[in-house]
C-alpha cells in the first residue's frame, strides 16, 4: 500500500470522523488497562510507537498486542467495532499507517480525545490510561488483518480446524508449519508486518498435545466465523 494511499486513506478518516460519527461514547467511564508487564517509555508523550516488533523483540511486542487487544475491547470495540472493524460510524483505525504519520493522528486523538459542537464523541484517555496503554492499543490496532486477507485461505483453515477439532492430528509439526506459512502471507491494513491473524493465532498455540490442538481449532472457529 502506497504512502498516498494511505495519505488519502487518513483524510477520509478525518471527514468520517467529522461527518458520521454520531455515537458519542463521552459517557462511557474509560476501563483501566494493566501495562505492568510493559517496559517503562518514560512520561514525555512520544511520537512514535515504541513498542514494534523491531524495536524491542518479539517477545515484548507480542505482550504488547495481547494487553493492547484487552485495552481495545474494553474502551474502544464500542465505537470502533470488534477487532477494529468499524461498522461505519467512528473512522477504521486498521487503516492508519504503521509509521510515524499514522502514530501522530492516532495519538493527538487519544490523548485529547474529540469533541464536534459541542459534544463530546471521544473522550480524552489520555491523563487516564496513560502513555503505555496508548502505544499497546496502537500495536494491537496496527496488527488487524486487511479485510479478505485469509480468504485465499479460508476452505484449507476450514479443513485445519476440523482435523484439530476431532483430535486426531497425524503430523502437528506440519500442521504447524503450514499455519506459520499461511499466517506469513496475510496483509495489515496498515502495512505492519505481521498480522495478529487467527492463523498467527492458531500457529502460535499449537503443539504436540490434545489440549493444545483444541485451542487452536478454537481460535480458527472463532476467527473464521467473524469473518464469514
Amino acid at each position: 500500500m502506497s504512502r498516498n494511499h494511505i495519505r488519502a486513506g487518513l483524510a477520509g478518516l478525518a471527514l468520517l470522523a467529522t461527518a458520521t460519527m454520531v455515537v458519542a461514547h463521552g459517557d462511557v467511564a474509560p476501563q483501566p488497562v494493566n501495562t505492568d508487564a510493559l517496559p517503562e517509555i518514560g512520561e514525555e508523550w512520544l511520537t512514535e510507537n515504541p513498542y514494534r516488533e523491531a524495536k524491542v523483540g518479539h517477545d515484548v511486542w507480542l505482550k504488547a498486542v495481547e494487553i493492547g487487544a484487552s485495552g481495545f475491547t474494553q474502551n474502544c470495540a464500542r465505537c470502533h467495532g470488534l477487532g477494529a472493524v468499524s461498522g461505519g460510524l467512528a473512522p477504521d483505525l486498521r487503516f492508519l499507517e504503521a509509521e510515524e504519520y499514522g502514530d501522530e493522528w492516532f495519538i493527538e486523538r487519544f490523548r485529547h480525545g474529540y469533541t464536534q459542537d459541542g459534544t463530546t464523541k471521544m473522550p480524552a484517555f489520555g491523563d487516564i490510561l496513560g502513555q503505555k496503554a496508548a502505544w499497546a492499543i496502537r500495536t494491537y490496532i496496527e496488527t488487524r488483518p486487511a479485510d479478505g486477507a485469509l480468504d485465499a485461505h479460508a476452505d484449507r483453515l476450514h479443513e485445519m480446524r476440523n482435523e484439530l477439532a476431532s483430535a486426531k492430528v497425524e503430523d502437528p509439526k506440519a500442521l504447524k508449519s503450514e499455519l506459520e506459512k499461511i499466517a506469513a502471507e496475510v496483509e495489515t491494513a496498515s502495512g505492519a508486518p505481521v498480522a495478529d491473524s487467527v492463523a498467527y493465532e492458531a500457529a502460535r498455540i499449537l503443539g504436540e498435545t490434545p489440549e493444545s490442538w483444541k485451542k487452536a481449532s478454537e481460535i480458527l472457529t472463532v476467527g473464521l466465523s467473524a469473518t464469514e
